[in-house]
């Protein structure tokens, strides 16, 4: 498949400046949050992580978020760094064995890596689902610059109620292949911060509520990252 790439400027400004008001936050509450770390994730459709980040990363506690979002309200209440450290979420040396290193389940965890820093993502239940088409495009942001020696995507198949059933393997449908692409190759984002990004096309074979589960094996090391985004196929 040819990957076809493209800047996304007003998500990546839309998250940074949600860093900031992360910041602002510490005058409240006292608390600082932990900085993302520099490595990437899903930005569209957003990972649960990103997602609940963009939405309530600058009002995290407010109370209208258990009934508007209640899937997000459990995973800040369970750890706040797994939205702060959105871009952190990753497990290294599996060699590629993703099917035995990580069991049904904890599939949007990675089988709870760094330390159980994403384990709220493998909550059942009703996560906020972006509306998108049957085919449509998802965009992964490097801000490390690691590049990919590839990228898979996943969509859950035909029947899947992720409201009501744990994610595992025999649910999914490999719909997407990227080959390796050095960071080079990527679109590189100087403002408001470095780093690159790069959009694919998926063409879904049904509608309906899906997950998607991106798997990105980085150039740079033995390091992989599995990230989770919700959607409804019209």
């Amino acid at each position: 498949m040819s990957a076809r790439v493209t800047v996304r400027r007003a998500s990546l400004a839309r998250l940074l400046a949600l860093a900031a008001a992360a910041l602002a936050v510490v005058a409240v509450t006292g608390t600082a949050p932990t900085p993302a770390y520099a490595h990437g994730n899903i930005i569209d459709a957003p990972s649960r992580n990103v997602g609940c980040w963009l939405r309530w990363g600058n009002d995290f506690n407010n109370p209208a978020m258990q009934t508007q979002d209640p899937m997000c309200w459990q995973a800040w209440r369970a750890n706040p760094n797994t939205m702060w450290n959105w871009m952190g979420l990753y497990r290294d040396g599996m060699g590629r064995n993703f099917q035995s290193a990580v069991p049904d389940g904890t599939l949007c965890s990675m089988n709870r890596a760094q330390n159980g820093l994403g384990t709220s993502l493998d909550a059942v239940g009703n996560w906020r689902a972006k509306d998108v088409g049957r085919n449509f495009r998802l965009t992964l942001l490097d801000q490390a610059s690691h590049g990919a020696d590839f990228i898979r995507v996943y969509l859950t198949k035909a029947g899947f109620d992720p409201t009501t059933q744990p994610l595992g393997w025999g649910d999914l449908d490999l719909v997407t292949t990227v080959g390796n692409t050095p960071a080079s190759q990527w679109q590189r984002v100087t403002t408001p911060t470095s780093g690159v990004q790069l959009s694919f096309d998926v063409a879904a074979n049904h509608s309906g509520r899906a997950v998607v589960l991106t798997i990105w094996q980085a150039s740079h090391n033995d390091q992989a990252y599995f990230m989770c985004s919700d959607v409804n196929i019209a």
